[in-house]
């Protein structure tokens, strides 16, 4: 795979120190980065930083002597330094730091570093780690990276953008911190999700880190916690709401499309109501998309599909319950329904197949004050009449397994022991292989454990995880627990929007993903009862995520068929590897 990128996309990038692009050699054809300025400044971009890894010519003709040690350094060994320097951190939060601190001196070497022992890191760059990151974010922060919008600056968005010092970004993430993960309203500390995410845009499909930009919006903070402390980085006050809040981000987006006309945008841990509105908002307006909904769901019905390879039932014959009723449970809803209808069910049959059940139980077309999003899943009130239950008003989870008797359990609450043992148990007296999917993240945010999903089963349950898991014995049997990990999906979905120069996000792109993603997981890790490949291969799978969206996007007329000729090809060359360019000064 190639270094750099594409060389029909040329990369530029600028900061305050210097700038570079990416150019090919006509008499090698091989790739090199040519840069405006020489000496420090070379040190001070994590671009373009090699530390001990210059060569002696580019030493001598950049004007590096002296400024680092003497002896030069392969890759490889830059890595056994750092990776000895990472396993000497005592904690999980200390070896986020160090990362974090890695990528801002040294791009290449990061994502080499990470990309080398991805089982291992890809943890503490994301969930869970990063969550508690964020909670910490003010006590922490170490440099900047991406912008900063506040509220107060709505009215110089454009000039903001252009600040960014990134002419052509591919893939903007974007957040208000209002939702970051299960953790809640995090203010300005929500940046740490924008940045692990496009770090995962680049470890898992090699979208270009020259050109990735994470944003937070900063409306303020509701977090009380947040705004009594002293070294709070964001602004002090609660979060502007209603018109206030829609003026604001309709001015973000209007400064997105002018200033970046050509990237792709995606929305990040927003309120569920936010969440959903906005996409409705501007799905049609720009390439955008948002990863909690349709990544989500493109990741979990993969996981549907790899479990039905294990029950050899069809998606017709699912019926499905939800702990949780949010924005990630609308967007899971919404592509099995999809699911359904490939399947030969009527959309009226396919909606039939989902309950959903939230703090206050079963939601139920009767009950007081139904939130429209929710409205579509609601039970009608004669279906419910003859439920056995203990309060018609108030359906607890328990009951609705009884009374619906599912094939399949998704836990997208952020409540952990939602799943108890009664729930368990009552799962697999319905079904001989339960499918139970307790997805909320962080690991203390999980339904329930692995361990308890299989022990109450009697290790009957198929399970998937929205945060990693060691694997769990039960009667001599070894399970391998599949991680439902959005990084299988978005990064590819994404570098497939940004190599076909796609219009439009369409459900249909996270419905072929999903169903080649699951034609990846091998025959060894269902006998492992994993739904998931193995992390390992993560590349691979964005790979085959990228050709399935592009293919879709020309299908749906989003994008220009030309892209289909040599398009595996195509996609290849457009995937950075982290690897050192030999670097030239040019003016």
């Amino acid at each position: 795979m190639s270094a750099g990128i594409a060389e029909s996309t040329p990369s530029r990038a600028v900061s305050a120190a210097m700038s570079f692009t990416i150019r090919v050699d006509p008499a090698t054809g091989q790739q090199y980065m040519a840069v405006s300025q020489k000496g420090r400044p070379l040190l001070l971009n994590s671009l373009t930083n090699k530390g001990t890894a210059y060569t002696r010519r580019e030493r001598d003709e950049l004007d590096l002597c002296g400024l680092v040690p003497p002896a030069v350094c392969t890759i490889r060994q830059q890595m056994d330094r750092t990776y000895e320097n990472f396993k000497a951190k005592t904690s999980n939060l200390e070896k986020f730091i160090y990362l974090t601190s890695l990528q801002d001196r040294n791009e290449t070497l990061f994502y080499r570093l990470a990309l080398e022992h991805i089982d291992e890191m890809m943890p503490i760059v994301y969930t869970p780690v990063v969550g508690e990151a964020c909670q910490k974010y003010h006590h922490i922060y170490r440099r900047g990276r991406g912008l900063y919008i506040a509220y107060e600056d709505r009215h110089r968005i454009e000039a903001i953008l252009t600040n960014a010092g990134i002419p052509h970004p591919s893939v903007i993430v974007v957040t208000d911190g209002e939702r970051i993960l299960g953790l809640g309203d995090q203010g300005a500390g929500g940046m740490g999700i924008p940045i692990g995410k496009l770090c995962l845009y680049t470890l898992c499909a090699g979208v270009s880190p020259y050109s990735t930009l994470p944003i937070t919006l900063d409306v303020g903070t509701n977090n009380q916690e947040r705004l009594s402390d002293p070294l709070y980085l964001g602004m002090r006050h609660e979060r502007v709401r209603g018109e206030a809040y829609q003026e604001f981000i309709d001015a973000f987006v209007a400064a997105v499309k002018k200033v970046f006309p050509r990237t792709v945008l995606q929305w990040e841990d927003f309120l569920k109501e936010n969440a959903l509105f906005q996409l409705a908002r501007f799905r049609d307006q720009l390439c955008t998309f948002n990863d909690d909904i349709q990544g989500t769901a493109g990741v979990v019905l993969a996981g549907v599909y790899g479990a039905l390879r294990i029950t050899g039932q069809r998606m017709r014959d699912q019926r499905v319950v939800f702990a949780g009723a949010g924005a990630s449970a609308q967007g899971i809803s919404e592509l099995l329904v999809a699911a359904f209808l490939e399947d030969g069910l009527s959309r009226e049959e396919a909606i039939r197949r989902i309950w959903t059940t939230d703090s206050r139980g079963l939601v139920t077309q009767d009950r007081p004050k139904l939130e429209q999003y929710k409205a579509t899943y609601a039970r009608p009130a004669e279906e419910v009449a003859g439920y056995a239950c203990k309060d018609r008003s108030r359906i607890t989870l328990l009951e609705t397994i009884e009374n619906a008797k599912p094939t399949m359990l998704i836990g997208t609450s952020a409540t952990p022991g939602t799943f108890d043992e009664a729930v368990v148990k009552a799962m697999s007296r319905h079904n001989a292989r339960p499918i139970v999917f307790p997805l909320s993240n962080p690991t203390s945010k999980t339904e329930c454990t692995p361990q308890d999903a299989l022990r109450w089963s009697e290790g009957r349950a198929i399970v998937a995880t929205g945060s990693p898991f060691d694997p769990v014995t039960v009667d001599g049997k070894r399970h391998r627990i599949g991680q439902c990990n959005n990084s299988f999906v978005f990064p590819g979905v994404g570098l497939g929007l940004t190599i076909s120069g796609a219009r439009h996000v369409s459900n249909g792109m996270f419905l072929e993903a999903a169903k080649v993603l699951a034609a990846l997981v091998k025959p060894e890790d269902l006998a492992e009862c994993a739904v998931y490949p193995e992390l390992s291969r993560i590349r691979e799978c964005s790979f085959a995520v990228a050709c399935a969206t592009i293919r879709r996007a020309v299908a749906e007329g989003h994008a220009d068929p030309e892209i289909l000729e040599h398009l595996e090809k195509t996609v290849e060359r457009a995937m950075w590897y982290p690897e050192y360019l030999p670097i030239r000064f040019e003016v």
